[in-house]
């Protein structure tokens, strides 16, 4: 008995370290991210409870290619939880997938704005009242009919494009609000069985490849979690904006719209090497030696500046990995870092700058005869 016991606890401890780590970041860091979101209508609602579920994009790593996985109405685990998207994020060496959960509060999905309801923060889409789920008709397509939980509220959605990712090369610039920072402090639920089996269908489905539909996939949409067959089923109307998969023409690595590396640098290692100057021509021997003397202090002041600046901020990686962050908590720390990379990139620039500008004088003049 006693044992079996240990065993039971055993087991117990481990389910929770899984559950527990579902909210982190999932997988390896892509160095390529996911196409705009295409553009397809929302099936209606099949029944009181449901909560619409965007699609997204996920990454199979056996193939190294995307795949759509269809927006979907899911019926609540609970009274009052709401879902919180998936979003993936510029991790500063890759893009990083974040899961979805589901909470009593909306947490931060990145500021993507995936639609019917969920244009970058929050939820506009429906609420919990007296136990029952009412629906904002203005954006959920639902039958009065069956469903007479309804209300209308007009939502203005100001942000109208079709990025899917959060920071990076083109990528969304939202940060955490403190309302985000709460909700993400709060009791949590990974997605449900069907909707990591609705995933796994997707997945399994090679006309939902990027590769293969170029970014216009043919099941957007479906009723309810593994309906692909479903004659409720939408498929994509359009494509969100051109798109390049990494598999195609080995352009492993980089695309065409997202870059390696993103346009505003996270860490000093996202920086261009310092270029090591090259020596000075001015026609004076002494002259130019004191100036090479010169670039050279500088050079190794540069790179001494870049080393201890990412040393630290491994450190703070380090540190969150241990307290076991939250994704709002992370982000805070990444835009922190964001900005120390940038004032340093920009000092830097300035500093070789102006040692430029003092040498250019003696360079223009002619060498002594």
């Amino acid at each position: 008995m006693q044992i079996r016991f240990i065993r039971t606890l055993l087991f117990a401890l481990v389910v929770l370290s899984m559950s527990a780590a579902s909210f982190a970041q999932i997988g390896v860091a892509i160095r390529i991210g996911p196409p705009p979101l295409p553009i397809y209508e929302q099936p209606f609602c099949p029944g009181d409870g449901f909560i619409w579920t965007p699609g997204y994009w996920a990454y199979d790593y056996d193939i190294n290619d995307y795949y759509w996985v269809p927006g979907t109405w899911v019926m609540a685990p609970e009274i009052g939880f709401l879902w919180t998207p998936a979003y993936w994020g510029w991790g500063g060496d890759g893009f990083v997938f974040y899961e979805g959960y589901w909470g009593p509060h909306i947490g931060f999905y990145g500021g993507i704005n995936y639609g019917f309801g969920y244009f970058g923060e929050g939820y506009e889409g429906g609420r919990w009242d007296g136990g029952h789920f009412f629906y904002n008709r203005s954006v959920n397509n639902v039958n009065i009919t069956n469903i007479h939980n309804v209300y209308n509220t007009t939502v203005i959605n100001h942000n109208e494009n079709r990025v899917s990712y959060n920071g990076g090369n083109g990528g969304i610039s939202a940060r955490p609000r403190p309302e985000d920072e709460a909700a993400a402090r709060e009791r949590h639920i990974p997605p449900v069985a069907v909707q990591a089996q609705h995933a796994q269908a997707a997945r399994a489905n090679p006309q939902q490849r990027a590769s293969a539909n170029m970014g216009k996939p043919g099941v957007a949409a479906t009723p309810r979690p593994g309906d692909f067959n479903d004659r409720g089923a939408a498929p994509a109307k359009a494509a969100g904006g051109p798109y390049t998969p990494a598999n195609r023409g080995g352009n492993q690595g980089r695309s065409e719209n997202n870059a390696a590396r993103p346009s505003t640098p996270v860490h000093p290692r996202d920086l261009s090497p310092v270029e090591r100057p090259s020596p000075p021509n001015t026609g004076n021997p002494k002259q130019d030696k004191k100036y090479q003397q010169q670039q050279e202090k500088v050079f190794a002041k540069q790179q001494q500046e870049r080393d201890k600046l990412q040393q630290k901020q491994e450190q703070e990686h380090q540190k969150l990995d241990q307290q076991r962050a939250n994704d709002a908590r992370r982000q805070q720390v990444e835009q922190k870092h964001q900005q120390q990379t940038q004032q340093l990139q920009q000092r830097h620039q300035q500093q070789t700058q102006q040692l430029q500008q003092r040498q250019q004088p003696a360079s223009r003049q002619p060498g002594k005869k």
